[in-house]
């Protein structure tokens, strides 16, 4: 097929995707509860994405279609329970006191959102701190003054660059753990209980990463991300402990998006404070596009401590919506891959031995993860294994020119900080 027709075939495709309602279910007993997601509207006919709950906690993900007149809440409960078997959980334990840092520039409705659903968590003691990166009015502070003023603390970092704003958020906490998540997500009741409370049970962990489902389905951008596994990591708890590599991850630690996303991820605040925290150099809104958390997460690897990943800690994010989006995306994730790999090696360069001892694999892998993916039919989105729609060519090549882009970008980023660096000095001397 010519290069023409194929774009043409891959829009068609692109737009003839459909929104798919999103919804919970809890399963206790043999009593089932549907209620619909996070701002959507009751559960109707049609498709439905539905995250399964026991005992109120994430157990696993189904997409079942609801025909017209049906009973949603019996229908899907009859799926659930085919694909989603029993669980047997332990007790969270009682969580440390816990910061949560929440970095934002110009969009004070999401952030609202957001900040209502941080206000509503059940852990026993945490403080919030909203860091306005780099405004450009006044909109974002005015939001906190004006609503959140007595439970919320503002700090204004005017370095831009996510990596900078999470530093800035950092240095303002007191909790013995630092939570972050975004201004584009609404967290589960019990998210920071979930989150912080591994701490408390392992004195070694340094790190823990949480569950991302999405908000909602509605446009296709949102169900083509989803559909081939979203931010997603599963519905298995896991321990990363670099004193025990293991041994189904060949490249560990260095393929950290495996570890989990920045939109749901915690530290042990003195660990994180001991490496640096995150290189300022990296994130979205520098030149090196992404990458923040990647670098978070191997640096703490590399200190020796234990990183976990609990699906019971959700926060529902707010996908992208147009194929723009998408693009700049894929782009954008090529180069924070990359961008972050040069920050590791820069920063501790003792890791260059093991970098290049696992280089050929990671070539490897970095084809198969920008290699056109194409739909082998069902499947849920959210499933990294089955795929319901076919992954763009376009997203695909662009994912490739943004990982060649990253080193230069994040080069750019760290020149860009000198200047900024030099210029405060210059007017501080005046």
């Amino acid at each position: 097929m010519a290069r023409s027709a194929r774009a043409q075939e891959e829009i068609r495709r692109f737009l003839d995707i459909g929104a798919v309602q999103v919804a919970e279910l809890d399963l206790d007993g043999d009593e089932a509860v549907l209620r619909p997601g996070p701002g959507s509207p009751p559960v109707t006919h049609g498709e439905v994405f539905v995250l399964v709950r026991r005992g109120g906690r994430p157990v696993g993900t189904v997409l079942g279609r609801v025909p017209e007149g049906a009973d949603p809440r019996a229908v899907l409960a009859e799926r659930a329970r085919a694909e989603c078997g029993p669980a047997v959980f332990g007790e969270p334990g009682e969580p440390p006191f816990t910061s949560v840092v929440v970095a934002t520039r110009e969009r004070a409705g999401q952030l609202a959102r957001a900040l209502d659903s941080l206000l509503a968590q059940d852990h026993p003691r945490f403080e919030i701190v909203v860091v306005d990166n780099a405004p450009v009015t006044s909109e974002t502070r005015e939001l906190i003054e004006r609503k959140y003023a007595e439970r919320v603390r503002y700090v204004c970092e005017p370095v831009p660059g996510l990596a900078a704003a999470h530093n800035a958020g950092l240095d303002a906490v007191g909790g013995e753990v630092v939570a972050f998540t975004d201004d584009d997500v609404v967290a589960d009741p019990r998210w920071l209980t979930e989150l912080s409370a591994p701490f408390a049970a392992d004195a070694g962990l340094g790190c823990c990463t949480g569950l991302i489902l999405p908000a909602r389905l509605t446009t296709p951008a949102q169900v083509l991300l989803e559909s081939h596994g979203g931010f997603a990591k599963g519905f298995t708890p896991r321990t990363y402990d670099p004193a025990h590599p293991p041994g189904d991850e060949p490249l560990f630690p260095f393929t950290a998006g495996r570890f989990g996303s920045g939109a749901n991820m915690a530290f042990r605040t003195a660990v994180l404070r001991s490496v640096g925290g995150f290189d300022p150099a990296t994130g979205a809104g520098t030149a090196a596009r992404g990458g923040d958390d990647l670098y978070g997460f191997v640096r703490v690897l590399a200190q020796g401590q234990r990183l976990r990943y609990t699906p019971y800690a959700l926060v529902w994010h707010h996908h992208r919506e147009t194929w723009r989006d998408l693009e700049t995306q894929a782009y954008g994730y090529g180069a924070g891959l990359t961008a972050y790999l040069t920050a590791v090696l820069v920063n501790r360069p003792a890791l260059l031995p093991a970098f290049l001892a696992r280089l050929p694999r990671g070539l490897a892998h970095a084809r198969a993860l920008t290699a056109v993916r194409e739909t082998e039919g069902g499947g849920t989105p959210g499933d990294h294994d089955v795929r319901t729609h076919p992954w763009p060519r376009r997203l695909s090549r662009l994912q490739r020119r943004g990982m060649l882009y990253g080193p230069a970008g994040y080069v750019k980023a760290r020149r860009a900080l000198r200047a900024t660096a030099r210029y405060k000095t210059a007017r501080g001397a005046r």
